[in-house]
């Protein structure tokens, strides 16, 4: 098919559309054209995998149309060995999300075409080979968050602590205003970085194309580069949730509801990693050489520090999205090694932790639902009430600790051996270490809330998963053991591009 990626990204955006057309008291028919719309991307992610031409490789299925000619913007879509898995990745998670977002009653119509619209940008940020164009569908995917969390998110209470406790109460730590807000303004802030180094860019190529096969075949100067990295490291980075930039994202994910938690983990922290990989490493790789030692150091101090804070929580949300911090540690520990292996692991890493992740959010939305909270210590034996909440839950926990089998093992395994084969090997001490603690407080975790003495008697009739509550808990935990025995899949596409792409880096070529 032609018009493969368009309709891609192009599907999520006309359902949206088509929602706004349905009255408010159509429920059902809501529900059934976001799901529609998620299909049909999913569908056309899964065509694109298995159609992709793995002894040919580099871009394939090039699709461009002319948006603003005279300043050398293009609508230009194209997937590379990168761009196949996390399409199967976003395509995947908003299926899911639309399916654990299936009980949602406020104002499920907006809802429903702002979770569709953020998609939307998701596929397209993957899709892209214009540098503007990536932005413009960045921000689309971005900006939905602070209405998604706002509205439709949870506040909670985050009890007064450290030396600025005098100004909880002030700011409405916990609230989840305060998580939208918190969210926006820093990846604005993140966003303003990315465009500075963007016109730089366009501007040394001549100030003609933000085509991204032009500025890659541009030699850009060393000082250009020098500037221009850390502006997209932290940038970009900041969705990703880099140390110390990181701080929105554990009060974004504790106040985001379901599905919303599921994609803000799932694919939006990818975008950043994603974006910090094929823009700053790619076009810059003379800085990325030079600020390698800085990311990867930085790397394990978010592996080390996501773990700890994370099994200091008492809230089960909150140890989900501090592992993300830990987590996502790990993809960019794997993008600063500048080996085939590390980037091999660290694109395999987004795909496997969006999906571990998304089945952790989607099975606390149902705990939560069910108990109405999310204490750790008021939870227990809950898996002789949920017997398949609790056997899915262990699964995404075991994938979380790199257990073999499942998808986790395979990221991190090539993550960490890439980084004793690189410049820096001792980044793979920490980064074992960070695992060791991440089996540490998933399992604890675990066994307290789903595994001992049945519950008390105020959670003894919770109910397990309904109707279509099974879907992601189902499609989730296959892809996880699936692409955990048969990595080979996506894999294959992967080094292809790496392969490519270490090529322009000084030390590697």
């Amino acid at each position: 098919m032609t018009h493969l990626l368009s309709i891609i990204v192009a599907a999520p955006a006309i359902a949206a559309a088509i929602l706004l057309l349905l009255p408010n008291s159509a429920r059902t028919g809501v529900r059934v054209v976001s799901l529609l719309g998620a299909l049909i991307s999913l569908a056309g992610s899964i065509a694109v995998a298995w159609t992709y031409d793995r002894a040919a490789g580099g871009l394939q299925r090039v699709e461009d149309y002319p948006l603003v000619p005279p300043l050398g913007i293009h609508l230009r879509l194209a997937v590379d060995g990168w761009g196949v898995p996390l399409l199967l990745l976003t395509g995947i998670i908003i299926v899911t999300g639309v399916l654990a977002s299936w009980s949602v009653a406020k104002r499920d119509k907006d809802y429903f075409v702002l979770l569709l619209v953020l998609v939307a940008g998701v596929f397209g940020v993957f899709v892209s080979q214009d540098l503007f164009v990536f932005f413009l569908f960045y921000e689309i995917a971005v900006l939905p968050m602070y209405l998604l969390i706002g509205i439709w998110g949870a506040s909670h209470e985050v009890p007064a602590a450290g030396p600025f406790r005098f100004v909880w109460k002030r700011f409405a730590v916990g609230g989840k205003e305060y998580a939208a807000m918190k969210l926006t303004l820093m990846l604005l802030v993140g966003s303003a970085a990315i465009l500075v180094a963007m016109f730089l860019l366009w501007k040394e190529a001549g100030a003609t194309t933000f085509d991204l096969g032009v500025l890659e075949a541009t030699k850009f100067s060393r000082t250009t580069q020098m500037i221009a990295f850390p502006l997209v490291w932290l940038g970009f980075g900041s969705l990703a949730g880099v140390f110390p930039f990181h701080t929105w994202s554990p009060d974004g994910h504790a106040s985001a509801p379901t599905a919303v938690s599921m994609l803000h983990a799932g694919v939006l922290m990818k975008l950043g990693a994603f974006g910090v990989m094929r823009i700053g490493m790619v076009l810059l790789p003379d800085a990325a050489v030079a600020w390698a030692p800085v990311v990867g150091t930085v790397a394990v101090i978010n592996i080390l520090y996501g773990a700890l804070c994370a099994a200091s929580q008492k809230d089960l949300k909150y140890i989900v999205a501090y592992s993300s911090v830990s987590h996502m540690g790990v993809v960019m520990l794997g993008a600063a090694t500048l080996t085939t292996t590390g980037w091999n692991g660290a694109v395999y890493q987004m795909f496997a932790h969006g999906i571990m992740t998304g089945l952790f959010f989607a099975l606390v939305g149902i705990v939560y639902e069910r108990a109405h909270t999310r204490t750790i210590a008021k939870m227990g034996g809950f898996a002789h009430t949920m017997p398949v909440v609790a056997a899915f839950f262990t699964l995404a926990c075991l994938s979380s600790l790199g257990l073999p089998g499942t998808a986790g093992f395979i990221a991190e395994f090539l993550v960490f051996l890439g980084s004793a084969q690189g410049a820096h090997a001792w980044w793979a001490v920490p980064g074992v270490i960070g695992a060791f603690v991440t089996a540490v407080y998933v399992l604890r975790a675990c066994k307290t809330i789903f595994w001992g003495p049945p519950p008390k008697e105020e959670f003894a009739h919770l109910a397990d998963v309904q109707r279509t509550e099974w879907g992601a808990p189902l499609v989730l935990g296959t892809a996880l053991i699936l692409f955990g025995v048969w990595p080979r899949f996506l894999l294959d596409f992967i080094d292809l591009t790496s392969t490519a792409f270490l090529g322009r880096i000084p030390t590697i070529s």
